[in-house]
Protein backbone atom coordinates (compact mmCIF):
# COMPACT_ATOMS: atom_id res chain seq x y z
CA UNK A 1 0.00 0.00 0.00
CA UNK A 2 1.38 3.66 -1.32
CA UNK A 3 -0.21 6.48 0.48
CA UNK A 4 0.67 10.43 0.27
CA UNK A 5 2.15 11.69 3.45
CA UNK A 6 1.09 15.46 4.37
CA UNK A 7 3.79 18.04 5.61
CA UNK A 8 2.41 20.14 8.42
CA UNK A 9 4.21 22.25 10.94
CA UNK A 10 3.12 23.13 14.03
CA UNK A 11 4.17 25.40 17.67
CA UNK A 12 5.49 23.97 20.27
CA UNK A 13 5.27 26.36 23.04
CA UNK A 14 7.80 28.67 23.70
CA UNK A 15 9.85 25.71 21.64
CA UNK A 16 9.35 26.71 18.61
CA UNK A 17 8.17 25.02 15.20
CA UNK A 18 8.45 21.25 14.39
CA UNK A 19 7.50 19.74 11.69
CA UNK A 20 5.31 16.41 11.06
CA UNK A 21 4.29 14.07 8.67
CA UNK A 22 0.72 12.85 8.47
CA UNK A 23 -0.41 9.50 6.62
CA UNK A 24 -4.09 8.63 6.66
CA UNK A 25 -5.90 5.83 4.66
CA UNK A 26 -9.40 6.65 4.13
CA UNK A 27 -10.67 4.17 6.25
CA UNK A 28 -9.29 4.68 9.45
CA UNK A 29 -10.67 3.44 12.50
CA UNK A 30 -8.01 5.08 15.01
CA UNK A 31 -4.76 7.72 14.69
CA UNK A 32 -1.24 6.80 16.49
CA UNK A 33 0.94 9.93 17.55
CA UNK A 34 3.88 8.43 16.83
CA UNK A 35 7.09 10.01 18.13
CA UNK A 36 10.91 9.34 16.98
CA UNK A 37 13.65 7.55 18.79
CA UNK A 38 16.73 9.52 20.19
CA UNK A 39 18.70 9.02 17.49
CA UNK A 40 17.11 8.90 14.78
CA UNK A 41 14.08 11.46 13.58
CA UNK A 42 10.21 11.35 11.97
CA UNK A 43 11.78 10.53 8.46
CA UNK A 44 14.28 7.38 9.22
CA UNK A 45 12.94 4.35 7.07
CA UNK A 46 11.70 2.73 10.16
CA UNK A 47 9.36 5.29 11.09
CA UNK A 48 8.11 4.55 7.35
CA UNK A 49 8.00 1.60 7.67
CA UNK A 50 5.52 1.65 10.78
CA UNK A 51 3.48 3.90 9.16
CA UNK A 52 2.98 2.56 6.12
CA UNK A 53 1.93 -0.74 7.24
CA UNK A 54 -0.16 0.86 10.27
CA UNK A 55 -2.06 2.67 7.20
CA UNK A 56 -2.91 -0.73 5.54
CA UNK A 57 -4.37 -1.96 8.73
CA UNK A 58 -6.84 1.18 8.81
CA UNK A 59 -4.51 3.49 11.68
CA UNK A 60 -4.21 6.91 10.17
CA UNK A 61 0.16 8.30 11.55
CA UNK A 62 0.85 11.57 12.88
CA UNK A 63 4.79 11.78 13.27
CA UNK A 64 6.70 14.31 14.18
CA UNK A 65 9.53 15.94 15.41
CA UNK A 66 11.22 16.43 18.75
CA UNK A 67 12.53 20.80 18.74
CA UNK A 68 15.97 19.39 18.90
CA UNK A 69 16.09 17.19 16.42
CA UNK A 70 14.24 19.79 14.05
CA UNK A 71 17.37 21.90 14.96
CA UNK A 72 19.78 19.28 14.22
CA UNK A 73 21.25 18.60 17.87
CA UNK A 74 22.59 15.94 18.54
CA UNK A 75 21.62 15.79 22.58
CA UNK A 76 17.63 15.12 22.70
CA UNK A 77 15.40 17.41 24.57
CA UNK A 78 15.14 17.65 28.38
CA UNK A 79 12.24 15.86 29.21
CA UNK A 80 10.07 19.39 30.13
CA UNK A 81 10.53 20.26 25.91
CA UNK A 82 9.81 16.87 24.73
CA UNK A 83 6.83 17.04 26.91
CA UNK A 84 5.77 20.05 25.52
CA UNK A 85 6.80 18.43 21.83
CA UNK A 86 4.71 15.54 22.61
CA UNK A 87 1.17 17.33 24.03
CA UNK A 88 1.29 19.79 21.04
CA UNK A 89 1.27 16.70 18.72
CA UNK A 90 -1.67 15.20 20.29
CA UNK A 91 -3.38 18.64 20.14
CA UNK A 92 -2.86 18.14 16.52
CA UNK A 93 -3.85 15.06 16.07
CA UNK A 94 -7.22 15.68 18.05
CA UNK A 95 -7.60 19.34 15.51
CA UNK A 96 -6.95 17.27 12.36
CA UNK A 97 -9.02 13.89 13.39
CA UNK A 98 -11.96 15.04 14.84
CA UNK A 99 -13.68 12.29 16.55
CA UNK A 100 -11.20 9.70 15.81
CA UNK A 101 -9.69 7.24 18.37
CA UNK A 102 -6.09 8.32 19.29
CA UNK A 103 -3.24 6.28 20.58
CA UNK A 104 0.37 7.94 21.54
CA UNK A 105 3.95 6.94 22.00
CA UNK A 106 6.95 6.17 19.68
CA UNK A 107 10.32 4.57 19.48
CA UNK A 108 12.32 4.45 21.98
CA UNK A 109 13.08 8.05 23.89
CA UNK A 110 9.64 9.02 22.04
CA UNK A 111 7.37 6.35 23.31
CA UNK A 112 9.43 7.05 27.23
CA UNK A 113 8.85 10.89 26.78
CA UNK A 114 5.11 10.15 25.75
CA UNK A 115 5.14 7.88 28.60
CA UNK A 116 6.14 10.78 31.26
CA UNK A 117 3.91 13.36 29.47
CA UNK A 118 0.50 10.77 30.19
CA UNK A 119 1.99 10.51 34.11
CA UNK A 120 2.32 14.02 34.85
CA UNK A 121 -0.71 15.23 32.91
CA UNK A 122 -3.64 12.84 30.94
CA UNK A 123 -2.90 13.37 26.78
CA UNK A 124 -6.64 14.60 25.29
CA UNK A 125 -8.32 11.75 24.12
CA UNK A 126 -5.82 9.48 24.23
CA UNK A 127 -7.13 6.07 24.59
CA UNK A 128 -3.60 3.98 25.19
CA UNK A 129 -0.02 3.87 24.79
CA UNK A 130 1.76 1.68 22.00
CA UNK A 131 5.78 1.88 22.66
CA UNK A 132 7.77 0.70 19.93
CA UNK A 133 11.30 -0.44 21.94
CA UNK A 134 10.48 0.91 25.54
CA UNK A 135 14.32 1.95 26.53
CA UNK A 136 14.52 0.62 30.26
CA UNK A 137 18.19 1.06 31.25
CA UNK A 138 21.44 2.22 29.31
CA UNK A 139 22.93 -0.94 27.40
CA UNK A 140 24.79 -3.16 29.65
CA UNK A 141 23.22 -1.73 33.08
CA UNK A 142 19.74 -3.47 33.89
CA UNK A 143 17.52 -1.76 36.19
CA UNK A 144 13.46 -0.95 36.07
CA UNK A 145 13.83 2.99 37.35
CA UNK A 146 12.89 4.99 34.27
CA UNK A 147 9.55 2.50 34.66
CA UNK A 148 8.51 3.93 38.04
CA UNK A 149 6.70 6.85 36.11
CA UNK A 150 4.27 3.88 34.39
CA UNK A 151 2.44 3.22 37.79
CA UNK A 152 0.85 6.78 37.13
CA UNK A 153 -0.27 5.79 33.80
CA UNK A 154 -3.99 5.17 33.83
CA UNK A 155 -4.39 4.00 30.02
CA UNK A 156 -4.12 1.08 28.60
CA UNK A 157 -0.43 0.22 26.93
CA UNK A 158 1.39 -2.22 24.64
CA UNK A 159 4.98 -3.00 24.96
CA UNK A 160 6.20 -4.12 21.71
CA UNK A 161 9.91 -5.22 22.94
CA UNK A 162 12.76 -7.69 21.12
CA UNK A 163 14.01 -10.39 23.33
CA UNK A 164 17.30 -9.00 21.63
CA UNK A 165 17.16 -5.82 23.20
CA UNK A 166 20.08 -4.40 25.07
CA UNK A 167 18.08 -1.42 26.08
CA UNK A 168 15.09 -3.67 28.05
CA UNK A 169 16.38 -6.64 29.56
CA UNK A 170 13.83 -9.49 28.58
CA UNK A 171 13.71 -10.41 32.60
CA UNK A 172 13.09 -6.32 34.04
CA UNK A 173 10.81 -5.31 31.18
CA UNK A 174 8.91 -8.70 32.08
CA UNK A 175 8.62 -7.52 35.59
CA UNK A 176 7.74 -4.02 35.01
CA UNK A 177 4.62 -5.52 32.76
CA UNK A 178 3.38 -7.73 35.77
CA UNK A 179 3.51 -5.19 38.08
CA UNK A 180 1.71 -3.01 35.91
CA UNK A 181 -1.12 -5.71 36.00
CA UNK A 182 -4.06 -5.01 33.33
CA UNK A 183 -3.07 -1.85 32.41
CA UNK A 184 -0.42 -3.42 30.33
CA UNK A 185 0.27 -6.40 27.64
CA UNK A 186 3.71 -7.30 26.32
CA UNK A 187 4.15 -8.07 22.71
CA UNK A 188 7.49 -9.97 22.41
CA UNK A 189 9.00 -10.04 19.29
CA UNK A 190 11.65 -13.29 19.24
CA UNK A 191 15.05 -12.41 18.14
CA UNK A 192 14.65 -8.92 17.58
CA UNK A 193 17.12 -6.44 19.11
CA UNK A 194 16.30 -2.57 20.13
CA UNK A 195 16.26 -1.28 16.14
CA UNK A 196 13.68 -4.39 15.43
CA UNK A 197 16.88 -6.39 13.65
CA UNK A 198 17.03 -9.93 13.80
CA UNK A 199 20.14 -12.09 12.62
CA UNK A 200 20.25 -14.18 9.99
CA UNK A 201 20.86 -17.05 12.03
CA UNK A 202 18.07 -16.78 13.89
CA UNK A 203 15.97 -18.07 10.81
CA UNK A 204 14.24 -15.44 10.59
CA UNK A 205 13.62 -12.01 8.44
CA UNK A 206 13.38 -8.32 9.30
CA UNK A 207 10.01 -8.39 6.68
CA UNK A 208 8.61 -11.14 9.26
CA UNK A 209 8.88 -8.99 12.17
CA UNK A 210 7.66 -5.44 11.10
CA UNK A 211 4.63 -8.00 9.88
CA UNK A 212 4.44 -9.40 13.21
CA UNK A 213 4.73 -6.14 14.73
CA UNK A 214 2.56 -4.68 12.98
CA UNK A 215 -0.66 -7.06 13.08
CA UNK A 216 0.10 -7.46 16.69
CA UNK A 217 -0.29 -3.47 17.04
CA UNK A 218 -3.35 -3.05 15.48
CA UNK A 219 -5.30 -5.67 16.85
CA UNK A 220 -4.39 -4.41 20.36
CA UNK A 221 -5.67 -0.87 19.17
CA UNK A 222 -9.24 -2.24 17.96
CA UNK A 223 -9.45 -4.63 21.07
CA UNK A 224 -9.26 -1.15 22.93
CA UNK A 225 -12.16 0.53 21.10
CA UNK A 226 -16.11 -0.30 21.47
CA UNK A 227 -17.06 -2.83 19.15
CA UNK A 228 -19.18 -0.91 16.08
CA UNK A 229 -22.81 -0.91 16.23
Amino acid sequence: MSLSTQQINFQVGGHGTVSGLVMSPPDAFACYVFAHGAGAGMGHAFMGAVSEGLAARGIATLRYQFPSMELGKKRPDPPPVAHAAVRAAVAQAVERFGPLPLFAGGKSFGGRMTSQAQALDPLPRVKGLVFVGFPLHPAGTPSTGRADHLSDVRVPMLFVQGTRDALADLAGIRTVVAKLGAFATLMEIAEADHAFHVLRRSGRKDEEVLVEMLDGTAGWMRARLPAPP
